[in-house]
């Protein structure tokens, strides 16, 4: 069986506080899968995302991409696989263009000249805003932006795509069209979602966190027709949603 691109085992954590996030965490996501990471809030969702490049590093248990250790000693490595697009756009876009936002991090990486500007053009075609290469990014829509954020992480040529909250504060067409690049997107993708129906169209797998721990792992669709688990976790898909009216993904 492949190595999975994702391998978190046993990953506890607490802070130092005292406040004790996660309870051994197991999850295993294999390349190319795009699977939502659901739960209700204080599940400890976004404690596991800052584990997945090194922000924290586990108190106990492990935490491998691609089979490397996210170590102190490798988190240049691990970062560069790992891509992080914050819920919040304006947390990631910093520069005075879209160009230098883009750039930023291969940049940083020591790529220059005709290679950068590859790496630059081919981020922001994916994303569809090469037309805005030179625009200020606070002259954008928030989509804009969003869509801008995700051309920063995509530039450093990731293995896995971590988003969070990818489609709050988005319009329904802005909404849309997130979708249609994700769908498009060659990369293993883990999104942190309390949009439901966003799950179910984007993510054929679903994991549920809850108190610290995995409660359900499985399909997007088996597990949101789920009463039980989901007034168990307080899930609850938006009124006269049914899952089971959506074509599967």
């Amino acid at each position: 069986m492949t190595t999975p691109v994702l391998d978190v085992r046993g990953l506890a954590y607490a802070y130092p506080d005292g406040h004790q996030a996660l309870y051994g965490v197991n999850l295993h996501v294999h390349r190319g899968e795009r699977v939502a990471l659901l739960g209700p809030n204080g599940a400890g969702k976004t404690t596991l995302v800052l584990h997945l490049n090194g922000i924290l590093l586990a108190g106990a248990g492990s935490v491998a991409v691609s089979g490397m250790p996210v170590e102190k000693d490798n988190l240049l490595e691990v970062r560069r696989r790992v891509g992080v697009v914050f819920q919040d756009p304006d947390d990631q876009l910093f520069m005075p263009s879209v160009r230098q936002d883009v750039e930023f991090g291969p940049a940083n990486l020591g790529l220059r000249g005709a290679e950068l500007d590859a790496r630059v053009t081919r981020a922001l075609d994916q994303v569809g805003m090469l037309d805005f290469i030179d625009r200020p990014p606070h002259h954008l829509s928030f989509g804009q932006r969003r869509r801008v954020a995700v051309a920063t992480v995509l530039a450093m040529e990731p293995e896995i795509l971590v988003l969070d909250e990818p489609s709050s504060n988005l319009d329904p067409a802005s909404r849309r069209e997130l979708a249609d690049i994700l769908r498009s997107l060659d990369v293993t993708v883990l999104m942190v979602t309390h949009d439901l129906p966003y799950a179910l169209e984007l993510c054929p797998r679903s994991v549920v966190l809850s108190d610290g721990v995995v409660v359900a792992d499985g399909s997007t669709r088996d597990i949101l027709t789920d009463e039980a688990l989901m007034k168990a976790h307080r899930l609850e898909l938006p009124f006269g949603f049914d899952p089971r009216s959506v074509p599967s993904t």
